[in-house]
């Protein structure tokens, strides 16, 4: 009966119909993940074999904004983008060496000034789209695109000029530096792949910075990381799926990742986030205070808690040194002298106290800072910077030199006065989300009424204090953390080019606002090319120094990296960079096997 229907079927089929329908299948068959006769160059990662299937569920605190690494500027975005894309050249978060990712290969030129890749063969976009050099064009045409605005662009910029990328043949590119460049390949790190097949169209409409919402629909986005979109749920969460195209396999050639789906909780805040912890509703958790590690330390039913020591985050405080013009209030033009005034930084700096800061808030799991580099990068500190203690009495002289003076309130209590008899009163915002950095907002307001100033901290939902902070420019002062992504200055660049988007106090200027600044332009520009290590660091050495100097952000502490996983989570081993617990995301397996899978 079956054979009979088949010949109708067939038989009233046209010879074009026919040739269509099996042009059809052999096109779906070559597009097949499972297709026999084209090799796929996957790279082999080392470590326990693990088993496939599960579910993972972590938290973050908030929404992404977007998952479009061209313009992201937040963390929960960024940490997003990394399990769903991949780069080149791939700096191992434990390690801290450079690895190979998608590129099999890299060569350096013995002057320095060339990069051959070449890419691995075989390898698809999480879509099924082929990768190849096209798209590692198009990619670095985007990111050097001055329209685009992507905060990668700083990064590809060597001595003045773009990097120049071109085709030598469909997986072998060339990078071409006008100067030779300190940082070597690591410059490829963080920079996504990003599929030209989707993409192109957008970007020559100029609509590619519209793209990248969290509503996306699953089959308009593609990458080349471990996981990618699957379902997004408004203020609750989103659920990525196994890339069944992901280009890794582990010692026993079993393609990775093992997990079937990985889930981000929107959680609004840290204690939020430890009690779905501690209920068993996540599995994972990071960037913890001192004091709900201690307390999930105590604990420990069914998971384990991990310090692992110093990471490369900073705490500071910093003021709005932003040139309002005549568009600013005259009461915002009379704070903005007194934060242009470096006596007064230098006071408010003198009068925090940093050791207070690192045993209150951190409990002995954080060390004081003085300065950007933190304890967790020893190569890059400069140790001969001063590490002065609280001092009243030397803020309180700054300030009587800038011509600041004290009036005693029928109360007992005295205020500080600027050169106009104006009291000196400011706001300092804060996460609302972040316990730790609302905490050290508080002690400084503690430490500068002492001076007699009036302080009022804010706490703002993150994308509230970010957009006031990076676009309409509306605050006083902020404290802030930034958690580098390398060790390696570089990764750094747009917070301290003069130039660029994060350049906190004063962002994008066309031209250094002031000396120091440009001073610390030409520093930066300069360790970049600089050939060995030692020229750099006597350059990065000097840009700490004018920090310190100037002021413009006053460090204040930095936390060790505390985390934790349920026991059943197989491959977990936090790192020092970011992301700390997903780093090696298509590597973690859960030890019972698929049994969270319908969790």
């Amino acid at each position: 009966m079956k054979n009979s229907r088949a010949r109708n079927f067939y038989s009233r089929m046209s010879l074009i119909q026919l040739l269509a329908f099996v042009f059809f299948f052999a096109h779906v068959a070559a597009t097949s993940p499972q297709q026999k006769n084209v090799k796929e160059d996957l790279l082999v990662l080392p470590g326990d074999v693990g088993r496939p299937g599960g579910r993972l569920i972590v938290s973050l605190r908030g929404e992404p904004k977007t998952l479009n690494p061209l313009v992201a500027a937040d963390t929960r975005s960024r940490e997003v983008i990394g399990v769903m894309q991949a780069d080149l050249v791939h700096i191992n978060r434990a390690t801290q060496l450079t690895e190979l990712a998608l590129a099999k290969s890299w060569k350096i030129s013995p002057d320095g000034l060339t990069y051959t890749l070449v890419l691995r063969q075989g390898l698809r976009f999480s879509d099924g789209q082929p990768l190849d050099a096209d798209d590692v064009l198009f990619s670095f045409r985007v990111y050097l695109d001055e329209n685009v605005h992507a905060p990668q662009r700083d990064l590809l910029i060597v001595g003045g000029k773009p990097i120049v990328v071109r085709k030598v043949d469909a997986h072998t590119i060339l990078f071409q530096l006008a100067k030779t460049y300190g940082v070597g390949e690591r410059l490829f790190d963080g920079l996504a792949i990003l599929p030209r097949h989707v993409l192109e169209k957008p970007y020559q409409e100029g609509k590619l910075g519209q793209l990248g919402a969290l509503a996306t629909a699953r089959d308009q986005w593609a990458g080349l990381g471990p996981v990618r979109l699957k379902e997004y749920v408004a203020g609750q969460r989103l659920v990525l799926e196994r890339n069944p195209y992901y280009w890794k396999s582990d010692a026993k050639g079993n393609r990775l990742p093992y997990l079937e789906e990985l889930v981000f909780l929107f959680v609004p805040n840290a204690d939020a986030q430890v009690l779905k912890f501690q209920s068993g509703e996540t599995d994972m958790i990071s960037q913890l205070s001192a004091e709900n590690f201690s307390v999930l330390s105590r604990q420990q039913r069914g998971y384990t808690m991990t310090d692992a020591g110093p990471g490369l985050e900073y705490n500071f405080l910093f003021f709005n040194l932003n040139d309002a013009g005549d568009k600013g209030s005259p009461e915002m033009q009379r704070k903005q002298n007194w934060f242009r005034d470096t006596k007064f930084r230098q006071a408010v700096s003198a009068a925090v106290d940093r050791e207070a800061i690192a045993r209150l808030v951190y409990q002995g799991r954080g060390s004081a800072l003085w300065g950007l580099v933190p304890p967790g990068n020893r190569r890059w500190r400069n140790e001969r910077l001063p590490r002065p203690t609280r001092s009243p009495e030397r803020a309180r002289a700054l300030l009587k030199e800038a011509g600041f003076s004290w009036n005693n309130g029928p109360n007992g209590e005295s205020s500080l006065l600027d050169s106009d008899g104006k009291p000196v009163e400011f706001s300092i915002l804060t996460s609302s989300s972040n316990a730790d950095r609302a905490k050290m907002a508080a002690l400084i307001q503690d430490d500068l009424k002492q001076l007699g100033m009036r302080v009022q901290v804010v706490p703002l939902e993150f994308r509230s204090l970010l957009d006031r902070v990076t676009q309409s420019k509306e605050y006083d002062a902020c404290v802030m953390g930034i958690a580098s992504l390398d060790a390696d200055p570089n990764s750094d660049i747009n917070v301290w080019l003069s130039n660029g988007g994060t350049h906190l106090w004063n962002p994008s200027q066309v031209h250094p606002a002031t000396p120091w600044e440009a001073e610390i332009d030409r520093l930066f520009d300069s360790q970049m090319s600089a050939r060995t290590f030692d020229e750099r660091k006597k350059l990065y050495d000097r840009m700490q120094e004018v920090l310190a100097e100037q002021q413009p952000m006053i460090f204040l502490a930095s936390p060790n990296i505390l985390a934790g996983a349920k026991n059943s989570i197989g491959n977990f081993h936090p790192a020092v960079l970011e992301p700390y617990i997903l780093w090696n995301v298509e590597q973690l397996y859960l030890k019972n096997g698929t049994e969270n899978a319908t969790r």
